[in-house]
């Protein structure tokens, strides 16, 4: 096993790079993994009514405020810890892999190159590091395969065709800046899921936070939410375009009282991604929505940062 240990970092950190880790504030909790190795950590969930929230709930959101420095502080004791290392280290690495949606976004996509992209999902570690590691029979494959709406039905086919039952993700909303009429945002949304999408990243509007309007935000994504039907619903806030972490607070709170099952920092496109104090803001706006609702949101990390390992698991 230990001589396995520096190809499988290699080849994980070939496969994170510039993908999206889900890293959940409740996995020290969890006592079991799902038996379903293509599932994420609740199973598709069945139609559910979203409940509305009053609107001086929302007036509240306004008035909290991020102690930036104490955050500051607090990242930089968590990098200053030590890290698993040897079999918990791999463990927590494959574990990772179980995590990553591999994702292809851009311009020259092709089917042909969907279809390399579900190859890789399917098989994601090479066999003989697994059996090195004793997990040839374990299942392991990617979270998820995400690509823009016009290529779902290429990557359905492609995973069908496989034989396994990793779910499709599509961006959709505009991705990534999301500066596209309502109207149509909700189209792509419903023309993804049509086309075989289980999981939907939509983006938010950013002006609706650097300008204050938390109703409008709430309003927006409660749409999205509805269009995404039984399909998860990730909400990217766009971190780096935020301008400060209460903004990213207040962001991921509203997100998760409009029904996102997932909050995500950022599109990967961004000048300034995931990073490590942002990733502390949103853990910590998780766990306060779990403290008052009792409801399980996960959070995801996206970008170059993410695939070092570097954002804490809660």
């Amino acid at each position: 096993m230990p001589y396995a240990m520096p190809f499988l970092k290699r080849s994980i950190r070939w496969c994170c790079l510039y993908q999206s880790t889900y890293l959940s504030y409740l996995n020290r909790h969890q006592h079991s993994l799902p038996a379903d190795s293509n599932s994420r950590f609740h199973p598709l969930r069945e139609p559910v009514s979203i409940p509305r929230w009053r609107v001086q709930d929302l007036g509240s959101i306004s008035r909290v405020q991020v102690n930036q420095p104490a955050v500051i502080r607090h990242a930089e004791q968590i990098q200053s810890r030590r890290t698993v290392k040897k079999d918990w280290q791999a463990a927590w690495l494959l574990r990772a892999v179980t995590c990553i949606d591999l994702t292809t976004l851009s311009g020259d996509d092709t089917p042909s190159n969907i279809h390399r992209l579900c190859y890789k999902a399917k098989h994601p570690i090479r066999e003989d590091l697994l059996r090195a590691m004793n997990m040839h029979d374990k299942g392991i494959t990617t979270a998820a395969v995400c690509v823009y709406p016009a290529r779902v039905a290429d990557a359905v086919k492609a995973l069908k065709a496989a034989g396994c039952n990793i779910p499709v993700a599509s961006v959709a909303t505009g991705f990534p800046a999301a500066q596209t009429p309502l109207k149509t945002k909700l189209e792509e949304i419903r023309i993804a899921v049509e086309d075989g999408a289980r999981e939907i990243d939509i983006v938010i509007n950013r002006t609706l936070v650097l300008t204050g309007q938390w109703e409008g935000l709430y309003e927006e994504i409660h749409q999205f939410r509805q269009a995404c039907g039984d399909a998860h619903m990730k909400t990217i806030l766009g971190t780096g375009e935020l301008g400060s972490l209460t903004n990213v607070y207040k962001a991921s709170m509203v997100a998760m009282m409009a029904g996102a099952d997932f909050i995500k920092t950022s599109t990967g496109k961004e000048a300034v991604n995931a990073t490590l104090p942002v990733g502390i803001v949103m853990v910590r706006a998780v766990r306060d929505f779990y403290w008052k609702t009792g409801n399980k949101i996960y959070h995801h990390v996206t970008g170059r940062y993410a695939a070092y390992h570097d954002l804490p698991m809660a």
